[in-house]
């Protein structure tokens, strides 16, 4: 038996910039970033919804990509690790994870990235509480937390000193 797929074509917008894409119903956003649009910054870890490495904002709130179909992003704002940094400027955000030697081996980055980011536009004075809970999604293996915790302080630091 051989199963076909319709591809049907979409409009996403990704880091402010807008694609035309023919997509499979049932291709995640995650895959459509990577093997469509070449934005590889977001990992997939798992493709279960458990490690948090996929993490993209969508309209500003951050959600698993590997969970999300593509075709449900259509006409809505998509923001990834690529889109952070702006002519080459690091954000805050980034800045410290890398000041605090929150970067291992890279992989869970993007993902605690987009979530930091998003807790620090809503709360930009984060307890250490506030920062377990927005990053409570979010599997590291090679850091143990604590310089992911002092990054994300730090960078609330740097913006408030910048504001």
């Amino acid at each position: 038996m051989t199963t076909t797929h319709k591809k049907r074509i979409i409009e996403l917008t990704v880091n402010e910039e807008t694609y035309e894409l023919a997509v499979e119903c049932q291709e995640t956003l995650l895959d459509v970033l990577r093997n469509n649009l070449g934005l590889t910054g977001t990992k997939e870890g798992c493709g279960t919804g458990e490690c948090g490495s996929c993490t993209v904002l969508l309209e500003g709130e951050p959600i698993l990509a590997c969970l999300m179909l593509a075709v449900e992003c259509e006409h809505k704002k998509i923001e990834t690790i690529e889109g952070q940094s702006i002519n080459g400027d690091l954000t805050p955000v980034q800045e410290a994870f890398l000041e605090k030697g929150a970067v291992q081996c890279g992989f869970c980055t993007s993902g605690m990235v987009m979530a930091s980011t998003d807790l620090l536009k809503r709360n930009p004075d984060p307890s250490k509480e506030d920062i377990m809970e927005s990053l409570g999604g979010h599997l590291c293996r090679c850091t143990g937390y604590n310089k992911i915790m002092e990054s994300v302080q730090h960078a609330a630091k740097l913006n408030r000193d910048n504001t």
